[in-house]
């Protein structure tokens, strides 16, 4: 029974409401314009607010309907833990699209909501923060997963939310390699300017 809630956790996480709606609404791949991910920053580059909000609340939405599922099922840290990363591993590389997907950022969000408000407020004000003062989306999402193991081990959460933390940044950071070139060449899009 474990294993199927993961599993359904990872199928959760692997539809790409990106994608789906993009080619529903606008009759056009995603994967084919702005960076070419699926995610809701390059569907807002591309095609604007409107469309690129329902894509943050279905992928935001994924992480949430995971961590309470498993939860609901067993009420234990190891497994809506695992659950919760598994619902951002399938957003990342999910089974429908060939496991080629976003970066796991909104998912993320929804994953931690659902396990504790306080660090996902103190995640979203460094985001936040951070995009304010350098228009870098990318740059905002991986401080704001690194110091989510950090956060959780500070307010005295169990170890395992920590392990949690420690392996959901590095699947972020991982996501991001390509932006943490850009970062360093100085050729990242900012957030609020059209990509050329």
């Amino acid at each position: 029974m474990v294993y199927l809630v993961l599993a359904a956790a990872y199928l959760i996480g692997s539809l790409p409401f990106g994608y789906m709606l993009t080619k529903w609404i606008h009759k056009a791949d995603i994967r084919k314009h702005g960076s070419c991910n699926i995610g809701a920053t390059n569907v807002l580059r591309v095609f604007g607010w409107r469309s690129a909000l329902p894509v943050f609340i279905l992928d935001f939405s994924k992480g949430i309907v995971a961590v309470l599922l498993a939860k609901s099922v067993f009420d234990i840290p190891s497994v809506y833990l695992g659950a919760g990363f598994l619902a951002m591993f399938g957003h990342s590389f999910p089974i429908y699209l060939k496991f080629k997907g976003g970066k796991a950022v909104a998912t993320s969000i929804g994953v931690l909501t659902a396990l504790s408000g306080w660090v996902t407020l103190i995640v979203l004000a460094c985001f936040v923060l951070i995009v304010y003062f350098t228009r870098y989306v990318s740059l905002g999402s991986m401080v704001g997963m690194l110091l989510t193991p950090l956060l959780f081990l500070l307010l005295g959460f169990e170890i395992a939310y920590v392990w949690f933390g420690i392996a959901s940044a590095i699947l972020v950071i991982v996501r991001h390699h390509e932006n943490i070139g850009r970062l360093l060449k100085g050729n990242e899009s900012k957030f609020g300017r059209k990509k050329g």
